[in-house]
């Protein structure tokens, strides 16, 4: 008799992400909460810095900021004074009550929010830095359609060096799409966001063609 393969069910996202610290599937630095090298290796981090830095500092005056999947703050703690306000959003309860009680600042704060189904803060921008490229499509057309509430969205994304196709769909964790020679790209099928402009903000490439961490400022409509 012929087994019949079942389908592999995904598993909440938030489990996902809660196992990913809990296991240090993203590596470990000795600490509790460790958010892999694309919030701690100079080579990615400062280029990002350094271009984001700049684009605040270009404003007219400080805005308020709403950081979209913040992780261990590494990166956060060094933009947060260069705005107005600074809201850091994760989906993993542990981590956000860890980030509480590490960083402290009267512009800062931290919500615990599942980014796909919850309502977002006000703000007039958002980061969105490593974080979509962990998540089904299905998760990131949710929230794609909040996105048209900002003024400014600056996406950092993991993709393949060259030309790939874009959007292949992923069950949401660990994994991105770069497997599949595939990465997100929120201009093409089946997100096609649309935006006043974008602007090409760091291209960092990867060693071992191991591809490309690029951010991108969108200014919306």
């Amino acid at each position: 008799m012929t087994e019949i393969k079942k389908n592999k069910k995904p598993w909440p996202t938030r489990q996902a992400m809660q196992q990913i610290y809990e296991l240090n599937l993203w590596g470990d630095n000795g600490g509790s909460f460790y958010s892999g090298a694309g919030s701690h290796s100079l080579h990615i981090v400062k280029p990002y810095m350094n271009s984001v830095s700049s684009f605040l500092k270009s404003l007219d005056k400080p805005i308020d900021i709403c950081d979209l999947g913040c992780g261990d703050f590494n990166i956060g703690k060094e933009l947060s004074h260069l705005c107005k306000s600074y809201t850091a959003i994760d989906i993993v309860p542990e981590l956000i009550e860890h980030n509480k009680k590490q960083f402290k600042a009267s512009n800062v704060s931290f919500q615990c929010l599942d980014i796909a189904k919850d309502q977002l803060p006000h703000a007039d921008g958002v980061i969105l830095r490593q974080v979509l490229q962990h998540l089904s499509n299905h998760e990131i057309a949710q929230i794609v359609k909040k996105l048209y509430a900002y003024n400014y969205i600056i996406l950092t994304e993991h993709v393949p060096s060259g030309d790939f196709v874009p959007n292949l769909d992923i069950i949401s964790g660990q994994g991105i799409r770069i497997k599949k020679n595939s990465g997100v790209n929120l201009l093409a099928a089946p997100f096609h966001l649309k935006i006043k402009s974008h602007t090409l903000l760091a291209q960092t490439q990867l060693q071992n063609n191991k591809g490309v961490i690029t951010t991108v400022l969108y200014e919306m409509n």
